[in-house]
């Protein structure tokens, strides 16, 4: 496998930005190479999944290229006040992964999306919104249903300008197209749909909220496939789990020669 680091220009974001990027060397000649776009959480960037996990050892067990983009902490939306995060991510990243890795798939059913805390919300929303691009989900104690959350965080003083000009006022939230729950509901007969995996540790602050937005989602009809098991808000776990979901993505490890 090869790792880099690419460093670009955002015409969306209107600045340089970073990508770490896992390529598979050898590939069967013409084959396209299936693809993952690995979102990193709040505290975190891009380089977040190569330090803290062994994603370069299980992308190159299965095959597969991983594009790990930093977004800061824009929750991976058009913010209210600042960057484009979800437009960049879902329609300009992909355009540029294309011009620089060719081989990288573009087709709907060989490019996933998948995240934790933060990110595990941005892979929800990349994928609900954009199931023409994702075709599957992956979220890593993600916070799915953040207008729920936002009550608790906006009722800070200290915290709510943070999350103002992230979302917008509260009252904005709800229903809007940062709402992953109304968008759901919104997008619940869509025949593209994206299959969707959750997993979230019990002892996780985020557990109550992940059981609330997987039962919303499976009574509007979504494939998900949820799993929950000891665990808090922390690496060792996401390191296991990731491979999780790149097993169930299809993703399968290849046998060795």
């Amino acid at each position: 496998m090869a790792l880099l680091q690419v460093n670009f220009f955002s015409d969306t974001l209107g600045m340089s930005t970073s990508m770490n990027v896992i390529m598979p060397e050898y590939t069967e000649e013409g084959a396209s190479i299936p693809v993952l776009y690995l979102l990193h959480g709040m505290s975190d960037d891009h380089t977040a999944w190569c330090r803290y996990t062994s994603i370069e050892r299980y992308a190159q067990e299965r095959g597969i290229a991983v594009v790990m983009p930093t977004t800061a902490l824009g929750w991976y939306t058009d913010m209210y006040v600042g960057y484009n995060y979800f437009t960049f991510i879902t329609d300009e990243l992909p355009k540029i992964v294309k011009s620089f890795f060719p081989r990288i798939s573009q087709k709907r059913e060989e490019t996933f999306v998948a995240g934790l805390s933060m990110g595990g919300y941005g892979a929800l929303k990349c994928a609900l919104l954009r199931s023409d691009v994702f075709s599957k989900a992956g979220c890593l104690s993600g916070a799915l249903d953040v207008a729920e959350l936002y009550k608790n965080w906006a009722s800070l003083e200290d915290e709510k300008t943070f999350w103002e000009d992230i979302f917008g006022p509260r009252r904005k939230l709800r229903g809007s197209g940062n709402d992953l729950m109304a968008e759901a509901e919104k997008r619940a007969t869509c025949e593209t749909n994206p299959d969707i995996f959750v997993w979230c540790g019990k002892q996780d602050f985020l557990y109550k909220n992940n059981l609330r937005a997987v039962r919303k989602l499976k009574s509007l009809g979504y494939n998900v496939t949820a799993t929950y098991s000891a665990g808090d808000h922390q690496w060792k776990y996401w390191d296991q789990h990731i491979q999780d979901i790149l097993d169930w993505m299809g993703l399968a490890k290849k046998e060795v020669k």
